[in-house]
């Protein structure tokens, strides 16, 4: 059943990119906003395959990995502030749609295995692709994109978690901020 509904979400998300666009034109924008639908798949694969099966364990390690994957994203691209190459802003590192979308399909791959984590890495892969080609970010911003998305859910999803007794916690006390992480190897 899950299988079916990953499959499902993913052809319905690719049939609403204008298909005619992107064949005819072969466009930069074209490609971007292919790029930018297509970001939503493994998240939204990974989310509908969990409700359906009332995987909570599941769905709490996914929600673990999604606020990982945004904080540290959004985090990095304000202290960082690089210029994209298309000169649009100053939040070009790393890529959000990237780390997105990796951190979905790193939580498929480690949550249901490489039969489903494989076509959702080659659709993560596009999709950094896409950023590449659509003038948004450079190769760095999407490879860091790529590393914070998977590592957020290898470190959040079964079986490394469990496997290694991972801790995480916030610590703040005497005007400090900062993350407890812990783990047994």
């Amino acid at each position: 059943m899950r299988h079916i509904l990953f499959i499902l979400t993913a052809l319905l998300l690719c049939l609403s990119v204008n298909a005619q666009e992107l064949e005819v034109t072969g466009s930069r924008k074209a490609v971007r906003t292919s790029g930018d639908v297509l970001v939503f798949i493994t998240p939204v694969a990974g989310l509908a395959t969990i409700l359906a099966t009332q995987d909570w364990q599941g769905l709490k390690q996914g929600v673990f990995t999604g606020v990982t994957t945004l904080g540290v994203t959004y985090a990095l691209k304000y202290l960082v502030k690089k210029e994209r190459p298309d000169y649009s802003d100053n939040h070009s590192f790393p890529s959000m749609h990237t780390s997105v979308s990796f951190a979905g399909a790193a939580f498929i791959q480690r949550h249901y295995g490489w039969k489903w984590g494989i076509p959702a890495y080659a659709i993560s892969t596009y999709v950094g692709w896409s950023r590449v080609y659509g003038k948004k970010h450079d190769w760095w911003d999407v490879a860091a994109g790529a590393v914070i998305g998977a590592g957020s859910a290898y470190i959040f999803t079964r079986p490394f978690a469990k496997k290694h007794n991972l801790s995480i916690s916030p610590v703040a006390g005497d005007g400090h901020y900062g993350v407890y992480a812990s783990m047994t190897f």
